[in-house]
């Protein structure tokens, strides 16, 4: 796989031609923070034990998707201040994915995927190890309609879109880097832009939302907007309600 771009960017990237899980992989490498500094990449085409939030897990046919995991350690100094990471990497993930499909809308789905066409195209998991984070993304490339997990979700093919790697790699990493930077720089997801940038690309918001919680509790209301902690905002017949994305099991359009 040529990512000769991407590889100007971070300080490493290692390409592997298979693996359970690239963030599985990632965390039991990164102890060794010399060898795996921060924005170090691990990438497959193949990944046969993908997982997503609350361990979901998937496996998609061999070469039909990227699996993409980047090592943080440069983190805000504030915990609170690192939920946004997940939005961070959906935002420069969409905008790398508009890059190559200019024709489409691309957005944000609060907290973790990204959509063209309202359709799920990348799936993004960012989990702790030891001192840093790993940010794991899954983009749907060359998945045929019938290999789609999922009658919502969709691919660079089924698309009829040829996509380029290396320039989707360039452009998310390079996105993600600045965001990541701008975040610890200032300690405040809307003083470094990235509540402005996320709001901006967020198709959540102004949606009629079906929100299930753990015990089986739901919420249902209009989503009106994401608060300075990255949390959904959420007007009920009730009030209003903010939801953190650890305390969502789903975020579904409301059935008419």
């Amino acid at each position: 796989m040529e990512l000769s771009r991407a590889r100007e960017i971070v300080p490493r990237i290692e390409v592997l031609p298979e693996v359970g899980s690239t963030n599985a992989a990632l965390r039991a490498l990164a102890v060794d923070d010399a060898a795996w500094p921060h924005l170090a990449v691990l990438l497959t085409d193949t990944q046969t034990a993908g997982r997503g939030r609350l361990d979901r897990t998937w496996i998609a046919p061999a070469g039909s998707s990227l699996a993409i995991s980047v090592v943080l350690r440069r983190l805000p100094a504030e915990p609170e201040v690192r939920g946004w990471i997940p939005l961070a990497a959906g935002v420069a993930m969409a905008d790398a994915v508009a890059a190559q499909l200019p024709s489409s809308d691309v957005s944000v789905k609060w907290p973790n995927d990204v959509l063209v066409d309202g359709s799920k195209i990348c799936g993004i998991l960012a989990e702790a190890g030891g001192d840093a984070v790993i940010v794991g993304t899954g983009v749907n490339t060359a998945m045929t309609a019938s290999e789609l997990p999922v009658p919502t979700a969709t691919s660079f093919a089924v698309l009829g879109a040829q996509v380029d790697p290396d320039r989707l790699l360039a452009d998310y990493l390079g996105a993600l880097r600045d965001l990541i930077a701008g975040l610890v720089d200032s300690g405040d997801a809307v003083a470094s832009g990235l509540h402005g940038a996320v709001t901006a690309r967020c198709a959540t918001i102004g949606l009629d939302v079906d929100v299930s919680l753990p015990g089986s509790r739901r919420l249902t209301g209009t989503a009106t907007g994401i608060d300075h902690d990255g949390r959904l905002m959420v007007r009920a017949d009730d009030g209003e309600h903010v939801v953190a994305a650890g305390d969502v099991v789903h975020v579904r359009p409301a059935q008419d």
